[in-house]
């Protein structure tokens, strides 16, 4: 299901935020990111991150102390 993998595991914020908006730039519409990150505050960020952006979050899972986000490009 996802094209591309991010891996944001050791950064923390606003890093990830700012890496993620980064990535997000280059994908074609419709495509899927992965994004792995380790930070608390990721599962806040992100979800809002997405409202802003009207990118659509697909999946949003935690294991380990890893957070896997599936973000979808709007386009």
């Amino acid at each position: 299901m996802n094209d591309r993998e991010l891996d944001l595991k050791g950064l923390r914020c606003p890093a990830p935020i700012v890496k993620l908006n980064g990535a997000t730039r280059d994908l074609p519409p419709g495509e899927v990111l992965r994004v792995l990150a380790s930070d608390p505050a990721f599962h806040l960020d992100v979800k809002a991150w997405c409202r802003r952006t009207q990118h659509e979050l697909v999946d949003f899972t935690s294991a380990d102390g890893v957070f896997t986000a599936l973000i979808r490009k709007a386009g």
